[in-house]
């Protein structure tokens, strides 16, 4: 992360934590982009607050697993627009289904149905999975999260990526043999997530942070 100063607490965001969260790094960034963070494991505690981050490492079925007590209270935060950020697993528990729960022999997994889509793992060969390292976003829908940062990179890991149903809910895409969808936002835009990890990702993710805390203060 950046070593430029935090600044002044504009927001007050519930950083969500199931088990799966990289909650110390994640924390330390939105404070730094000027959020007041408390990190949570009551659902309830997601009602007042300027905005939500669901953050996530692991597979997609202990995800939702882990997450099942928070599923109402997700659904309640983006019924009524308060900024819900996903990253990483975050992001792809906003979708509707994964083909990895299939892979590992889990079955059908429900997510959480915010973004229409499936997640969906890369399948080109010659293709070194998981996708690790730093990539490049190519803005392709106006969202105030990607406001300064297209062509800036990014830091990926993942073996799956996010296959909307509507193209229109691709706010920003990465070339990794083919542009797959890194960042992904539902219609109004309230609900969203990045596929990699904006707390990694050095000026670029401290930016998108700053964006997400500004959209919460505007909300």
């Amino acid at each position: 992360m950046s070593t430029q100063s935090s600044r002044e607490t504009v927001a007050d965001v519930v950083v969500v934590d199931y088990g799966l969260g990289n909650l110390r790094s994640v924390t330390r960034g939105l404070e730094r982009a000027g959020a007041h963070v408390a990190v949570s494991d009551d659902p309830d505690d997601l009602d007042d607050a300027d905005g939500v981050v669901l953050p996530g490492v692991g597979a997609f079925g202990d995800g939702m697993e882990n997450a099942g007590p928070f599923r109402d209270a997700l659904d309640e935060v983006a019924a009524s627009e308060t900024p819900l950020f996903g990253i990483c697993l975050g992001m792809q528990m906003l979708l509707d289904t994964s083909e990895e729960a299939d892979r590992e022999g889990q079955g059908d997994v429900d997510g959480l149905g915010l973004v229409p889509g499936t997640n969906v793992r890369f399948d080109d060969p010659a293709l070194k999975v998981p996708h690790m390292g730093w990539n490049e976003l190519h803005v392709e829908r106006e969202h105030p999260l990607v406001a300064g940062v297209d062509g800036e990179y990014a830091y990926f890991v993942h073996s799956y990526y996010a296959d909307p149903d509507d193209d229109g809910h691709v706010v920003a895409t990465t070339d990794y043999g083919a542009d797959f969808p890194s960042i992904v936002a539902n219609d109004d835009g309230t609900v969203f997530g990045t596929q990699f990890h904006p707390e990694k990702s050095g000026e670029t993710g401290l930016r998108i942070l700053r964006n997400f805390v500004d959209l919460c203060a505007e909300s």
